[in-house]
């Protein structure tokens, strides 16, 4: 028997028409790279969408040619997210905070045909040596710097067009954008998202249960456009005409705590590392910012400690735990109290609220032992977890060197090691990579890294593995502490771990940083910290 339902294709330019129809005064919010606010409206985000559109068709766009963007986070960026597929192009968001080498080689994997670059990048731009030059380059003017005669301005491009665009023939199975992996381990590998995948995930993540967003708030993507798309949240953001402020490249604390209160943001979205630093400057001067009641931060990239939940939990800062990769769009799971547990007491509710979450519906999850076998959800069995789903991707681009990431039966391997506990809760131990096997046994450096970050002293704490002639590995903390602090505290960490874990988890010694090295995504970069240290020993 067949349906009887309309054949409506899952494509962007729904999106785009909704936000024009209803949400046309809905503003769009600014902070631009000289600091200055701009403002702007849906209805006007929408005419330029459009335009950009036209003007690219009109400049040779054929469907499936790929255009590169460059750029922070801004209302011009915003225009591209849309305007290039609603033309029939994929979008491509290059990530600035990777080394010239690997934007090169990822534009030339890509074969991007046209870049659109903010002017303040343009001194990152001319570091790449491309093998095969952009087309065209069309350059978002922040400053009154002229142009150099090979960049065209994209507000010239946008007045080319003429306002007669009109949508393209699109499928939802076409392709819509690309990101790329940050390439911690080989060369980055690039993820196509489909029309249909894209809005999917937009739906999923205004769920209530899931991110939860809506037309009433207003929200702060911290997380960069060039970081897995802004998590889909430009997408959501549209889709429910929700107010948007972004912040450009000013991601400092202050810079973030200023913007949330005179713009009375009720939802934000970033990494750990950029949380904590808020919650240190708000724990420093608690009376200095006006924030939206209610405001919830959501915090994604890599765990989120207890202790940064409670703490901003002080300030009536609500944190929503959720956990993705790029390939998954990202979101797979999100962390909300199940109302069974409502009754349970604080800890165990913080307990759970520091776990990666129940995964989010038309996602599917597992764990997986060594030998492909399947974990029981006993929340202690242990093993690599696996996805897949509506937004999840089937296979990299362009490159078969990476099919066994998949199963036989279709299943991405995450790479993460993490149970799955009776009510659906993922918890991730570590990453496959960073997980220290000492004597046989296995130590989560993520469990060691919260209980650190729990301590009043310290800032930020990472936990590596060193070779050890006995055990073949052992743990060493690598600690920032806070401003005032010593390292004259270490026996107090020692002691603090001592009273969580077993005597053979403890690491076997402490570091002091200035900072740690970080991942163009803000996630710590381990592998630099165990090349660092790949010679220490125990005193």
């Amino acid at each position: 028997m067949r349906h009887t339902m309309m054949d409506f294709p899952l494509t962007l330019p729904t999106l785009l028409e909704r936000a024009r129809a209803p949400f046309a005064d809905v503003e769009i919010v600014s902070r631009m790279p000289d600091r200055s606010v701009r403002r702007d409206t849906y209805g006007a985000f929408y005419t330029r969408a459009r335009r950009l559109a036209e003007a690219l068709l009109a400049r040779g766009l054929k469907k499936g040619d790929r255009v590169a963007t460059l750029m922070w986070n801004h209302e011009p960026h915003l225009v591209g997210y849309f305007g290039v597929p609603i033309a029939g192009g994929v979008i491509h968001t290059l990530n600035l905070r990777l080394s010239p080498e690997d934007v090169s080689f990822i534009a030339d994997d890509a074969d991007d045909r046209f870049l659109i670059v903010d002017d303040v990048l343009l001194p990152l731009l001319e570091k790449c040596q491309r093998k095969r030059p952009f087309e065209a380059i069309f350059v978002n003017k922040t400053s009154a710097a002229e142009l150099p005669a090979s960049y065209e301005s994209l507000e010239q491009l946008l007045a080319t067009a003429k306002g007669e665009f009109t949508y393209p023939d699109l499928r939802e199975e076409d392709a819509l954008g690309m990101c790329y992996t940050s390439g911690t381990t080989g060369r980055p590998k690039g993820v196509v998202y489909s029309h249909r995948s894209t809005v999917l995930h937009a739906f999923a993540t205004t769920m209530t249960d899931s991110l939860g967003l809506g037309m009433r708030d207003t929200i702060l993507p911290v997380v960069p456009q060039f970081h897995v798309n802004a998590w889909g949240i430009p997408f959501a953001a549209t889709m429910v005409g929700a107010k948007l402020v972004m912040p450009g490249p000013h991601l400092d604390a202050v810079s973030v705590l200023d913007l949330m209160a005179s713009e009375n943001v009720t939802c934000a979205a970033g990494v750990p590392t950029v949380w904590l630093g808020i919650l240190e400057a708000l724990d420093r001067e608690p009376l200095r910012w006006k924030l939206k009641k209610g405001l919830r931060m959501i915090v994604g990239g890599s765990a989120a400690p207890e202790s940064m939940i409670r703490g901003f939990d002080r300030h009536g800062i609500e944190i929503i735990h959720a956990w993705g990769m790029t390939e998954m769009s990202p979101v797979g799971t999100v962390c909300r109290v199940r109302p069974s547990l409502d009754a349970e007491p604080d800890d165990r509710r913080y307990a759970v609220r520091a776990l990666q979450g129940i995964h989010v519906p038309f996602v599917e999850t597992r764990i997986a032992n060594a030998d492909g076998g399947l974990q029981p959800t006993d929340g202690k069995s242990s093993g690599e977890l696996e996805v897949r789903g509506a937004w999840v991707a089937a296979s990299y681009y362009g490159t078969n060197d990476e099919k066994e990431r998949w199963t036989k039966d279709g299943w991405f391997k995450t790479g993460d090691v993490a149970t799955i506990d009776p009510l659906g809760y993922v918890k991730i131990t570590d990453r496959s990579k960073d997980v220290i096997k000492s004597g046989g046994e296995w130590i989560s450096s993520v469990e060691l890294e919260n209980a650190l970050m729990g301590h009043p002293g310290v800032r930020e704490a990472c936990v590596i593995a060193v070779p050890n002639a006995k055990w073949a590995e052992r743990p060493l903390a690598a600690v920032v502490l806070k401003e005032g602090v010593t390292s004259a505290i270490e026996p107090e960490l020692v002691a603090m771990l001592s009273a969580k874990f077993a005597k053979w988890w403890l690491p076997d010694g402490y570091v002091f940083l200035e900072a740690i090295p970080r991942t163009s995504a803000g996630k710590f970069l381990k592998s630099a910290l165990r090349d660092r240290y790949k010679d220490w020993t125990a005193k």
